[in-house]
């Protein structure tokens, strides 16, 4: 068994396709048009472009309990997922260049460190770093 595709809710997937790509770097991978003006818009890590897909679902648009779900984890600040990178300091700067909120800023958690971003889509997203 192994992981190919995981989904995050968004409220918007052009909105998040341009978050994504332009600001946080994944390369548009799928992009396949369906019912009601949705997509199956997956993207992939520019680093691991055979990796992994990152589906862009619109669930909250079209299931109350993915909405609710989403929202409460925004209202927490629980992120919704996690990207690992090799620097949080450096990423976080050079996001926050580009006009990225954090609502938690680097920060050493024992043999790790994290950053927690809003990807204005609806979903806190954490950055993680091994130390």
């Amino acid at each position: 068994m192994r992981v190919t595709l995981i989904s995050i809710p968004v409220l918007d997937q052009e909105k998040a396709l341009k978050f994504y790509t332009e600001k946080l770097g994944f390369i548009k991978k799928r992009d396949i048009p369906l019912e009601g003006g949705n997509r199956w818009l997956t993207l992939v890590s520019a680093e691991n472009q055979d990796g992994p897909e990152l589906l862009l679902e619109p669930a909250p648009l079209h299931f109350e309990p993915s909405k609710v779900y989403q929202e409460e984890l925004m209202k927490a600040g629980i992120p919704y997922t996690q990207f690992d990178v090799d620097d949080v300091q450096k990423e976080h700067d050079r996001l926050v260049d580009l006009g990225v909120e954090f609502s938690v800023k680097p920060t050493a958690m024992g043999t790790v460190k994290v950053a927690v971003l809003n990807d204005t889509c609806g979903n806190n997203i954490q950055l993680v770093e091994e130390l």
